[in-house]
């Protein structure tokens, strides 16, 4: 498997030697999201290594702070944010902006046969598009559009309603619309 094709399916559960150490919400919470974390952060980052390196840091650090991240409002925003700031910092010391673009861009390629090449030239318009969004509607789209989660796992990862979630897919679709010159109509987008 080669680097654009990186495949986080093989995520890597908490080992059983480490399973009866660790506290059991932890371990629980690294099993529903390793695998998550790892996709964003590999379309952020477009490296494999970068990616599995910010993911394996968010969670050390996730278990160093554990009984003070357990007494936050919320949990899943908490980490969230956590995940983010890490994948910032490593961009900065890449010095380079994210890499959603071209990450989604080769992975849309590698999907495409020849006859559907002329529809994926118009994707890469709307990746930059994404890519200039407002953080909380770049999260929302790239999690539920680009990387495929229904809103109510959007919600719980990101530590919000699914209501908030539909609610930052409305403000993305306009801002889209804008920005690429469509039409947008409300209750496009409901469905999800």
């Amino acid at each position: 498997m080669s680097e654009g094709e990186f495949d986080p399916s093989g995520d890597r559960a908490v080992s059983s030697e480490l399973a009866g150490v660790l506290p059991v919400e932890f371990s629980a919470f690294h099993s529903q999201h390793h695998r998550a974390y790892l996709r964003y952060a590999h379309l952020q980052l477009g490296s494999r290594q970068d990616a599995e390196d910010v993911v394996d840091d968010v969670f050390t650090f996730l278990l160093k702070v554990w009984r003070q991240a357990l007494k936050e409002a919320s949990l899943h925003g908490f980490a969230w944010a956590v995940l983010r700031e890490h994948v910032a910092r490593r961009l900065a010391l890449l010095g380079r902006p994210a890499a959603m673009v071209e990450t989604a861009w080769f992975a849309a390629l590698r999907r495409a046969s020849r006859h559907r090449m002329e529809l994926l030239e118009s994707k890469l318009g709307l990746y930059a598009a994404i890519a200039c969004l407002p953080e909380r509607h770049y999260d929302v789209v790239l999690l539920a559009f680009l990387l495929g989660y229904d809103n109510g796992t959007v919600g719980r990862m990101l530590g919000i309603s699914p209501a908030a979630v539909r609610s930052h897919i409305r403000g993305a679709s306009r801002i889209l619309s804008q920005k690429l010159g469509a039409d947008w109509a409300p209750g496009e987008g409901k469905g999800r």
